[in-house]
């Protein structure tokens, strides 16, 4: 962005993401200084780029948010929504390089570009840029990826970094056989927190919403809601505590059996488990 006088023979910018100053007068003109003057540091023009800053790392982080919605969904997202947002820095920062999926389902690409005129530039996995107008594309969750052994090996070769957790996501398969009547996986029950509160902030810092006694996340799965559930003890219990079991429900809070849920829902919701279950307590010691 452009430098804005500052009086006191200074000049402002927002520098990767800081307030940086220069001179603006003298030899040394136009030298970035390392540090913010004293002058300057209750200068309304400083803190208006502050507050600018901090709305610039929320907007980044509610781009990264959505993009990441749409992929765990899977919901079709309209490509001229894409062009629409691309020239922000923000949203292009968000969407580059995610794994997208047009109109032919077994065509994954890896987005690079979004023109005005609503195509898309693709990456596909022949090593080759291609150009999709599909009228809507998905961001397929990883676990619907065929081959995703191979697509995370071209994307290492590309040197594919995103910034959504997408084709390196850890991801759970759901085995070919579950107990017809079953409603319940508790292969990370029992992982022991201090107190209910330290299992709850483990949640919340995760990403994850907490509920009562539970730690949940939503999940589109197929066109269906289903809400994936942890038990982590009663509110306001300062005990110590250990998760329980994993569930899922549907968009009426009805227990759904394991052989309905879909493959989304099913890793989504044992990745929350896995994540919880690791920042358990571990003990040490020769009896550990």
């Amino acid at each position: 962005m452009a430098w804005l006088a500052a009086g006191e023979g200074y000049e402002i910018a927002l520098v990767e993401g800081r307030v940086a100053a220069r001179s603006a007068t003298g030899r040394t003109a136009g030298r970035q200084l390392k540090s913010l003057p004293k002058a300057l540091k209750d200068h309304p023009e400083v803190d208006r780029l502050r507050r600018l800053a901090e709305w610039l790392d929320r907007h980044e982080a509610a781009c990264v948010a959505q993009v990441d919605t749409w992929m765990v969904s899977s919901l079709p997202v309209p490509t001229e929504l894409l062009a629409r947002v691309w020239p922000d820095e923000a949203w292009q920062g968000a969407l580059r390089d995610v794994a997208v999926v047009g109109d032919d389902p077994d065509e994954v690409g890896f987005l690079r570009d979004a023109t005005a005129s609503g195509e898309l530039k693709v990456v596909n996995l022949d090593g080759e840029t291609v150009r999709l107008s599909p009228r809507t594309v998905t961001l397929p969750h990883p676990v619907l990826l065929p081959d995703l052994d191979d697509v995370r090996d071209f994307a290492a070769e590309l040197g594919i970094v995103q910034r959504v957790e997408q084709i390196h996501r850890a991801t759970w398969v759901k085995p070919a056989e579950v107990a017809a009547t079953a409603t319940e996986v508790r292969d990370y029950a029992g992982g022991v927190f201090p107190t209910r509160f330290s299992l709850a902030a483990r949640a919340t810092g995760l990403g994850y919403r907490v509920s009562g006694g539970y730690a949940t996340c939503k999940v589109r799965d197929s066109g269906t809601g289903t809400e994936a559930a942890v038990w982590i003890g009663e509110p306001y219990y300062d005990e110590e505590t250990t998760t329980g079991a994993l569930s899922w429900h549907d968009e009426d809070g009805r227990a759904v059996r394991l052989a309905q849920v879909g493959p989304v829902a099913w890793s989504e919701g044992m990745r929350m488990a896995a994540a919880l279950y690791a920042g358990r307590k571990i003990e040490e010691g020769g009896d550990a």
